[in-house]
């Protein structure tokens, strides 16, 4: 019985000298690396710069009042479109007591003034057609009575105009309706009924009543980098990758870029303005962020290959082309001509043709097994 336990045990023993012998020799084997195999294509390849910003309006119109006063009523809101010459809203005049006091002195002075230049008229009327006095001091009379009424009709105006903004004879200029400037779509309103407003001066710049701006007209406005504003210029397309319009792209027209740069967290940016081409089927609101791509340079039906495939040696670029698959792959080193690249793909001008196969990155053997 020990006799067959000593056996066993020298059979396991020698089962795990020859496993761990095994071992060690398959981990003392060179690797063998096997590469995927790419194949040069016909594509396109574009060099471009990603400008980040927002569409804006080209000119967001600020409507102000011309005079001081109250909101009295709001007629539109956001989002409705109005016409030159619509009312936006209506202000009541607060009258300054100091020019209400005078107004209304002027129209009692111009009342009293009135009343004694209209009784000496009638007498002169009367005495003119007696035949008493001549006709040159009647017309003197006459255009002294009608100098009155017009001094008494213009002290009325001056007062409706203190207290109410606006005078009987132009009621259909009244300065207290707030009137669009323009037609367009209103993006703000800002006040509200009972809002004290005041006109713009010399000192400030006035209340805003609304803002209008005509939305089939908009721009993208972003920054570029330093680095690359040097390869961008006016005219240049655009495709535009509006954030809250995932489904869609725009196209635009690169119309300014800033000849002066703004340092911002470390680096120097260029304002760049792009004009936008609006389609009817997608509403884009002011304001939206945007990325805007910029096609600095462009070839198409060229001869492309992975960069990864590419082995860079100083100023020199060499490919490996596959000479034999089996038993193991082996690879001709090949010095080529490259041209544009995007990052990706890398046009090449000269040394692969379209039937070779080149070697690509390594496999791993875990994803192959």
């Amino acid at each position: 019985m020990k006799k067959v336990g000593k056996i066993i045990l020298f059979v396991i023993v020698g089962l795990i000298v020859l496993s761990t012998f095994v071992f060690l020799w398959n981990k003392s084997r060179p690797v063998v690396v096997v590469y995927d195999i790419v194949s040069p294509a016909i594509g396109t390849i574009e060099n471009k710069t990603v400008a980040t910003g927002k569409v804006e309006p080209r000119d967001e119109i600020l409507i102000k009042p011309q005079i001081s006063g109250i909101v009295a009523d709001v007629l539109k809101e956001a989002g409705q479109m109005v016409n030159v010459g619509d009312v936006i809203a209506t202000v009541t005049v607060v009258p300054e007591m100091g020019q209400l006091n005078s107004a209304e002195s002027r129209v009692r002075v111009a009342e009293i003034n009135l009343k004694q230049i209209e009784a000496e008229y009638a007498r002169q009327a009367q005495l003119f057609e007696k035949g008493v006095i001549a006709k040159e001091e009647f017309e003197t009379a006459d255009a002294t009575y009608k100098k009155a009424q017009e001094e008494k009709t213009n002290a009325q105006d001056a007062l409706d105009i203190v207290r109410k903004g606006v005078s009987q004879k132009y009621a259909n200029l009244s300065n207290t309706q707030i009137r669009s400037t323009i037609s367009g779509m209103i993006l703000d309103v800002p006040i509200k009924a009972g809002n004290s407003v005041i006109q713009a001066n010399t000192f400030n710049d006035g209340t805003t009543i609304a803002s209008v701006a005509n939305m089939n007209d908009l721009i993208f406005r972003g920054n570029i980098d330093e680095t690359e504003v040097g390869k961008v210029k006016e005219g240049m397309p655009i495709v535009l990758t509006i954030g809250a319009i995932n489904s869609e792209t725009f196209h635009a027209d690169l119309e300014y870029i800033s000849p002066k740069g703004v340092e911002q967290s470390g680096a120097v940016l260029f304002e760049i303005k792009a004009a936008v081409k609006v389609t009817d089927s997608t509403f884009i609101r002011a304001g939206y962020s945007a990325n805007a791509e910029i096609v600095m340079a462009k070839v198409t039906d060229v001869l492309t290959i992975p960069e990864s495939t590419i082995e860079f040696s100083n100023d020199s670029a060499f490919v490996y082309i596959l000479k034999t698959e089996k038993p193991e792959q082996e690879f001709d080193r090949k010095l080529i001509k490259i041209g544009m690249s995007d990052g990706v793909n890398i046009e090449v001008k000269d040394g692969v043709i379209s039937d070779d196969k080149l070697r690509g990155n390594p496999v791993d053997p875990k994803k192959k097994g």
